[in-house]
């Protein structure tokens, strides 16, 4: 079906549909946060409470500030609370409910193909995955989809102060992850290719990239300071790929998957409305971006959860392109659509248990006990010159995590943020090494020793005598690579 087209800024919308929409994110709410009581930390949620415990700055080798603020901040109001850390993540995924819904609404849809759009956002695989642990890709698809929500809420109303708000939207999100820098960089693109290329006559547009690049200039320099090492990731990401995602062609199906059963039907029959009909001329640029995006993802071997808070939109589209179907010329296909989203559903509900079974286990918990273990068993004058060295960001992560039950020092490591932090200080002349091979660490100290084991197939080794000062040892054996 082709429609002519229509004049955005003035053509009416449909009542929001808060009455199916909230209801939605409130089950979300509850949901997560049910989830979120089990087990322990998720290692990388752990990773930016420490990051925020210790080392709170303007950025760290592999994120922004945002979320060790975040995290750092929760610890604080109720410190020990898993729960509590992980409350801002749970809103945030709620949240993106509501802007899904929203968003449907600015393209058209009614109140039930808002309801649609809404549902297939809360059962997005990768979210019901991660949707409550406080990390930076939990708190980005909210971010993302205000960020477009505010688009396309121009294209229809031509409002230029909805601009200066995107500006400030993007800049939080840069705190957040670097990743909408390029997201912006690609819209940018896309509307100069299809339009509407008004938008780039707009000076509150430019006003507005004024205010993101001053909000994310200070962990900028902070990168710039540092020698850059966000950019030394793109290739540990990449190199990675192969291991946990299944190389470029399973990030190209993730990609996919990640989206949940409705979200990946509603999105891919988005993609072809927005290009098939002339009354979504002007949010053509959706599809134009999301197709780069994800050609760009899969080239760069990216993470297949990059793309998270991208569903919504062309899912909206084909929402909207479901909903003038039903009008025009009722289908047999109604039929699908209920079985498609208790599917979805089903789905979304196993993703969420499997978080709890990921973190169940209590595995850095069990590793940061072992380790106050061999820590406490070491006489108390080595004790006091014995700084803990985690091999991976993860082991020091989960030692610093724990650090208050089992009353362990700060943790240390030579690997990813961890590596560009403050080595041990000068009067730490041992080590209590945690990890699999101190092999990194075994040149500059003049005997090794394995001293327990502390589960995960890792061991505690000492290493005494140190030969060589800190800084040296930090500048020979800092890695952004995981081992």
């Amino acid at each position: 079906m082709t429609t002519a087209p229509i004049d955005t800024a003035t053509e009416p919308v449909a009542p929001f549909a808060a009455r199916l929409v909230l209801p939605i994110a409130a089950l979300v709410t509850v949901l997560h946060c049910a989830a979120a009581t089990f087990g322990g930390f998720w290692f990388d949620e752990v990773y930016m409470l420490a990051i925020g415990r210790h080392h709170l700055d303007w950025g760290s080798a592999d994120q922004p500030p945002l979320a060790p603020a975040l995290a750092a901040a929760m610890d604080a109001i109720a410190p020990g609370s898993v729960l509590a850390l992980r409350l801002p993540a749970v809103l945030a995924t709620a949240a993106a409910v509501v802007m899904a819904g929203l968003i449907a609404r600015e393209l058209g849809c009614d109140r039930r193909a808002q309801g649609f759009v809404a549902a297939a956002q809360a059962t997005v695989g990768w979210t019901a995955l991660a949707g409550h642990w406080l990390t930076p890709y939990a708190l980005e698809p909210v971010q993302w989809l205000l960020l477009i929500w505010l688009l396309v809420r121009w294209v229809r109303v031509r409002d230029d102060r909805l601009l200066l708000v995107l500006g400030v939207v993007a800049g939080i999100a840069g705190l957040t992850k670097f990743q909408v820098l390029l997201l912006c960089v690609v819209l940018l693109a896309a509307v100069a290719a299809v339009g509407p290329r008004d938008l780039l006559r707009r000076p509150l547009l430019w006003a507005g990239a004024g205010i993101t690049a001053l909000l994310v200039t200070p962990t900028l320099m902070w990168q710039h300071a540092h020698g850059w090492p966000q950019l030394q990731m793109a290739p540990v990401v990449a190199g990675e790929a192969g291991a946990l995602y299944g190389g470029r062609a399973g990030i190209a199906i993730q990609l996919i998957v990640f989206a949940g059963v409705a979200g990946a039907a509603l999105a891919l029959s988005g993609l072809w409305w927005v290009f098939r009909d002339e009354a979504l001329r002007n949010y053509r640029f959706l599809g134009v971006a999301v197709i780069a995006l994800y050609v760009l993802v899969v080239a760069t071997a990216g993470r297949p959860y990059y793309l998270a808070g991208l569903y919504a939109p062309l899912a909206a589209a084909g929402a909207l392109g479901m909903q003038r179907r039903r009008a025009d010329r009722p289908t047999r296909a109604r039929w699908l659509v209920w079985p498609t989203y208790a599917t979805s559903v089903a789905l979304a509900v196993g993703m969420l248990t499997l978080s709890v079974m990921l973190v169940r286990g209590d595995t850095g918990e069990n590793i940061a006990g072992r380790t106050a273990d061999a820590y406490r068993a070491l006489p108390e004058a080595q004790r006091e010159r014995t700084a803990i060295i985690g091999e991976s960001y993860i082991l020091a992560a989960f030692v610093d995590g724990y650090a208050r039950r089992y009353r362990l020092p700060e943790a240390y490591s030579t690997n990813r943020s961890y590596g560009y932090f403050p080595p041990p200080t000068a009067d730490k002349d041992c080590v209590l090494f945690i990890g699999r091979d101190p092999g990194a660490l075994r040149p500059f100290f003049a005997e090794v020793r394995d001293v327990g084991d502390v589960g995960a197939d890792m061991d505690a080794f000492l290493l005494t005598g140190r030969q060589r000062p800190w800084h040296e040892i930090w500048s020979q054996s800092r890695t952004l690579t995981v081992s």
